[in-house]
């Protein structure tokens, strides 16, 4: 009964693990807000918008037909004399959406995972983006020393010419990996294709394409960067236009489109990834601790534990004790992975009651 039951597991895993998607499309004008939250966080509200402080105007997000696209899209936009940040006088304004703590965890990057967000956006053809920064895109980690500055952010920067920047940072000392020419997104729509493994010396690379002809006008990879800030619990998504008032004379009223969102986990943990079993673990099912047998080495560098689902749900360091406790763990069933100098030692499955 127990292996039939190890072996449902492992096949309901091997299914689901393939794809973990969330998508976000317009769909109709009207109750903007509460689509954009129904999908990144229901019940709570990821709309970071200028309203109150321009309550004429209404609603700094919509959604519209466009023919280009022949679909509904999201309309977001930012005024230079009327709108800020979230409600307070400062030298920056933004209209953003995003994940967050209130988000489902399949929104979240964790540690180990593997994430592909893809959208389509499209800026007008007389756009102008601030000399200091204009962010349309971020991955932000939460938590952390360095949680104020985003890992990664697609800007547009006033200069001669224009520019669209990819920048960086693991730490709080950004840099620019990549720009383009702006003027080869103004007026077009773009596919925009980003991939990370989340963790030290990693994959990263983006891609954005014209729709209305298949050119690629950026693409940025790099198989050994950093995609991890030290302390962070996760990383989320922000999309939308964030922009610096210092320079307000160099801005002009702005109507930025969006359409398409898509937050993809893939190949998080695959079903190889369970065949090495070195020792035991007992007892198992287990309640609160188990125990490494006592033929095993007892210190580990860490030990990844997954979800049924292939998500990494706790990571932990330096471990020199037999005894494991995993009182912290929801009932149903892990997947423990041992590791000692970033080698894979152990991986078992583990039954929580």
């Amino acid at each position: 009964m127990k292996y039939s039951f190890l072996t449902s597991c492992i096949l309901f895993f091997t299914i689901y693990n393939t794809n973990s998607q969330v998508t976000l499309s317009a769909d109709g004008a009207g109750n903007t807000y509460e689509l954009i939250n129904s999908v990144f966080a229901p019940n709570y509200n990821v709309v970071e918008v200028p309203d109150c402080n321009h309550t004429s105007f209404g609603r700094h997000i919509d959604e519209i037909f466009d023919y280009e696209l022949n679909k509904n899209i999201f309309r977001f936009f930012i005024h230079t004399a009327n709108d800020n940040d979230r409600c307070k006088n400062f030298d920056r304004q933004r209209n953003e959406i995003k994940a967050y703590d209130k988000s489902p965890d399949n929104l979240l990057g964790i540690e180990g995972e593997n994430v592909i967000y893809k959208w389509k956006m499209k800026i007008d053809a007389s756009f102008q983006a601030s000399p200091n920064f204009t962010h349309l895109h971020q991955l932000k980690s939460v938590g952390g020393d360095y949680s104020s500055i985003p890992m990664y952010t697609l800007t547009a920067r006033k200069g001669t010419p224009d520019k669209l920047e990819l920048r960086q940072t693991s730490t709080n000392d950004q840099e620019t990996l990549k720009k383009v020419d702006l003027s080869l997104l103004k007026g077009h729509w773009v596919e925009i294709t980003e991939k990370i493994t989340y963790g030290v010396n990693s994959f990263y690379s983006i891609e954005i394409k014209r729709i209305d002809n298949g050119t690629i006008v950026f693409n940025y990879e790099n198989n050994n960067i950093d995609n991890w800030q030290s302390g962070a619990e996760f990383v989320r998504p922000k999309w939308g236009i964030y922009r610096s008032l210092i320079n307000v004379q160099d801005l002009r009223d702005e109507e930025v489109l969006f359409a398409d969102f898509s937050v993809e986990e893939v190949n998080t943990l695959s079903v190889n990834d369970l065949k090495l079993n070195r020792f035991k673990l007992t007892p198992n099912p287990v309640s609160t601790e188990f125990y490494l047998n006592k033929k095993t080495q007892n210190n580990f560098n860490s030990i990844l534990i997954y979800n049924i689902l292939g998500k990494l749900v706790e990571k932990r360091n330096n471990i020199t004790s037999k005894k494991i406790n995993v009182s912290n763990l929801k009932k149903g069933t892990y997947f423990f992975i041992f590791k000692q100098d970033e080698k894979i030692v152990s991986k078992n499955t583990v039954l929580k009651n």
